[in-house]
């Protein structure tokens, strides 16, 4: 039977920023924390609460600057290394000193900085659809077809981006999760698309902030992005169990981005899905529980 999700809490961080979250489980039982990514919130991951809330605490927060965490009108405050402390610090406030993350798009460039920072809090990492930051800067400053595939990024920095985002409705938005020009997709049903709707009336700043205050874009003729930087690939090594899930048939993070992953990784398995698009947790629920389920197990 699936557990029942609790999703009117807030967390009072020490850093002052308050988070919300959705949970499902016992506090007590070990804590697996979901990182959603843009332009989503905590319900990205509302299947995933209902099956691992039946053996874990299960929780899922929207990320500062998302639906109903704060939103800080500063941009550096978008900065990874501020998201970073916002999940161990949450992770503290629930009562835990060590946990598994479980992280998708935005939150898995999170989850992938926590876990080169702070491997001693996670007993295991798993990514859906999130490249690694090294290979991820490589490819923006080397590839073509990367660059050509990110050029959304540049768009999303781009002052007003919020307010082409919400014209005629988040008609932009809701063409990004809802096949992206194609056949509609039968996850984003009417009751689905109202609850986005109500996130996005919330505010888009805080989620399209997370692009700039990111030196990782696409270079430009103003912005170097990846170019200036000067990084030891040594200092981006994962020693923790990881394991990756990657819809094959996403337009935005080809599957070229796992290549070279396990030179960054000691304990590392990945598992394709061939016709899954970035958007394989709603598209296939269940396999991405029974996948999470086994990596748990390994």
């Amino acid at each position: 039977m699936p557990a029942t999700i609790q999703s009117n809490q807030f967390a009072a961080l020490p850093n002052g920023t308050r988070l919300h979250f959705a949970s499902a489980g016992e506090k007590g039982k070990p804590l697996i924390l979901f990182v959603h990514g843009f332009p989503e919130f905590w319900y990205e991951w509302e299947a995933q609460l209902a099956e691992f809330g039946t053996d874990h605490f299960a929780v899922a927060p929207d990320l500062r600057g998302f639906n109903l965490s704060d939103m800080p009108s500063d941009l550096g405050a978008y900065k990874a290394k501020h998201i970073v402390d916002d999940l161990r610090q949450l992770a503290t406030y629930l009562g835990y000193e060590k946990f598994v993350m479980v992280a998708h798009d935005w939150g898995g460039a999170i989850a992938w900085n926590f876990a080169i920072g702070l491997p001693q809090l996670l007993h295991r990492l798993i990514i859906v659809n999130s490249p690694h930051p090294y290979l991820f800067m490589q490819a923006l400053a080397n590839d073509p077809e990367q660059k050509k595939a990110s050029e959304y990024m540049n768009w999303l920095r781009a002052e007003g981006s919020e307010s082409a985002l919400a014209k005629d409705n988040f008609a932009l938005l809701e063409n990004l999760l809802n096949g992206m020009g194609k056949s509609p997709t039968p996850w984003f049903t009417p009751d689905v698309r109202r609850k986005y709707h109500e996130c996005w009336s919330r505010g888009l700043t805080g989620g399209v902030n997370y692009y700039r205050a990111s030196p990782l874009h696409p270079p430009t003729d103003q912005h170097a992005g990846p170019l200036k930087l000067q990084l030891d690939p040594k200092d981006f090594r994962i020693t923790i169990p990881t394991r990756v899930i990657w819809g094959e048939n996403d337009m935005a993070l080809p599957k070229t981005l796992l290549d070279g992953l396990d030179d960054f990784i000691d304990d590392l398995k990945i598992e394709r899905i061939p016709e899954g698009s970035h958007w394989i947790i709603h598209e296939q629920p269940e396999r991405v529980n029974r996948l999470i389920r086994g990596f748990l197990a390994d």
